[in-house]
């Protein structure tokens, strides 16, 4: 068994961490989808067979597909994991103490996996034998005492890996918190892993996964905007010199919308030199270079810039030149393309990427670059705003 190792975007990918979508989805209504951020209800059989082909693509290809059900599963045979898991799962102000009580019993006497699907899939009121409690008379038939974790498809931000440390991160939005819940829970009590050293932790600063690129060997860029905050990305900054993961992290501010929600949706790797990105951001992106300071034992920083990304990320890369795929869209079909995340690519390994097969215009500027692209369908799963590398978490790649 490999030991969890990642330290680029492109090395060879050997295991990934994925999440099927299932009942969750079902949650899904046009009263809901907003809260649970999803644009639309999606098809959830069509996004059942869509993922399932994405994990067929990595599988044909040599990557061992892990998947978050299986795991948690196995999790919840630990006493210790489940009583953690399920305390996280009625942590909401919402449902008062007697309701709360009744939630606990249930979901204990579950076998564990009927408890994983009830913690992905959520408890709605109707769902819940015995219950009692004002709380619980209150709510209307179809509320959920147990929100459901739709998002949990986008397995990338809940943890990332840095080296052999993962970085269990702080996601912004109410609707995501309990994922990092699962995700911590699985990373600490799972055999596959073996504890690992954690690098960063849910309490922290807000920082999701999405925003954090491993650019080459000691450098990250760190994406601030609309779901990490500057506090974040200095933290993080923070533990990787401290504990030798990296010598340059580059931070780089990113407009505060939806359709930017995360670095990764602008721009992603492709090869050791070459990323694709957004057109209509690459000549304004611009990057801080952050570096450990004079006294690193108490956490100095040297901050310089902001300089342009690519000429910034070239330097810390230590190469001439970062490449950059001019997809040479006209600036509707750019906008069409990266709202359906054309730029958010999975490498798994140089010149070697999955896309959506939609994207035909930034696929067929991959393909004119040498980058072989790997097509996927993305029609549902795309509903929830994310591409390939959303929908994974490397854990181990090749140096």
């Amino acid at each position: 068994m490999t030991s969890p190792l990642v330290t680029s975007e492109v090395g060879r990918l050997r295991t990934v961490v994925l999440h099927r979508p299932g009942a969750e989805l079902r949650r899904l209504t046009p009263r809901n989808n907003d809260e649970l951020l999803f644009d639309g209800v999606p098809w959830v059989a069509r996004a059942q067979e869509e993922h399932d082909a994405f994990a067929a693509a990595l599988t044909d290809r040599g990557v061992e597909v892990l998947h978050v059900d299986r795991l948690l599963s196995e999790v919840l045979e630990i006493p210790a994991a489940r009583e953690q898991l399920v305390a996280a799962a009625v942590d909401d102000p919402r449902i008062g103490a007697t309701l709360q009580r009744a939630c606990v019993d249930h979901l204990s006497g579950l076998a564990s996996a009927d408890l994983a699907a009830a913690l992905i899939g959520g408890l709605a009121h109707d769902e819940l034998p015995g219950a009692r409690g004002l709380a619980f008379e209150l709510m209307g038939q179809g509320d959920f005492v147990v929100r459901p974790l739709p998002n949990l498809l986008f397995t990338r931000d809940s943890s990332v890996w840095v080296g052999d440390q993962v970085a269990v991160t702080s996601l912004t939005m109410p609707a995501r918190h309990r994922e990092s819940t699962i995700t911590g829970a699985i990373y600490a009590h799972h055999p596959r892993f073996g504890g690992p050293q954690r690098l960063y932790d849910p309490s922290l600063e807000h920082l999701e996964g999405g925003d954090v690129l491993l650019l080459a060997p000691g450098v990250l860029a760190v994406g601030v905007g609309e779901r990490t905050t500057a506090g974040g990305a200095e933290r993080l900054a923070r533990r990787v010199f401290a504990r030798g993961l990296a010598h340059t992290v580059l931070v780089v501010p990113i407009a505060q919308e939806r359709a930017t929600m995360h670095l990764d949706t602008i721009a992603t790797m492709v090869d050791v030199d070459a990323m694709v990105m957004y057109p209509a951001v690459a000549d304004t992106l611009a990057a801080w270079t952050v570096r450990s300071g004079d006294d690193p034992d108490h956490g100095d920083l040297r901050i310089t810039g902001p300089q342009p990304f690519l000429t910034a990320a070239s330097a810390a890369m230590g190469i001439d030149r970062l490449r950059l795929i001019d997809t040479g869209l006209d600036p509707v079909t750019a906008e069409r393309e990266q709202w359906d995340d054309g730029n958010n690519t999975l490498a798994l390994g140089p010149r070697l990427a999955v896309a959506y097969e939609r994207n035909t215009v930034t696929n067929k500027a991959l393909e004119a670059a040498g980058i072989e692209v790997v097509a996927i369908a993305g029609d549902q799963l795309g509903s929830g705003r994310g591409g390939p590398r959303c929908m994974s978490c490397p854990v181990v790649r090749d140096a």
